[in-house]
């Protein structure tokens, strides 16, 4: 990775709630933009906005199923920072209430 890419990296990375989605994704795998709306109690334009500046600097990716799209992290991206970040939204309050709300959506919109 040359030092562009990873400044680019970096700065996709440093906007608080992308960072929250990249957790959430990091825990769940797989999530539906409804899911993180209702999770981050974020506007749907908000959050994909966010998730395209993630998608479009390769940090996740897509699935189509019907009219929903479901997002996930790139495996093979940045194995040891995606890592880093789960241990440390493992300590973080707010993205362990994410993840806690998360849990609590009663039905999966897609």
């Amino acid at each position: 990775m040359n030092t562009e890419s990873l400044a680019a990296l970096f700065k996709t990375l440093s906007e608080p709630v992308r960072l929250r989605i990249t957790y959430l994704l990091l825990e769940k795998g797989e999530l539906c933009v409804c899911d993180l709306v209702d999770t981050l109690e974020l506007s749907q334009s908000v959050v994909s906005r966010h998730l395209a500046y993630l998608r479009n600097n390769g940090l996740v990716a897509t699935r189509r199923e019907g009219v929903w799209i479901h997002y996930r992290v790139v495996d093979d991206c940045c194995g040891a920072l995606f890592e880093h970040i789960r241990q440390c939204g493992a300590e973080n309050s707010e993205m362990q209430s994410d993840l806690a709300k998360l849990a609590t959506v009663k039905q999966p919109c897609c």
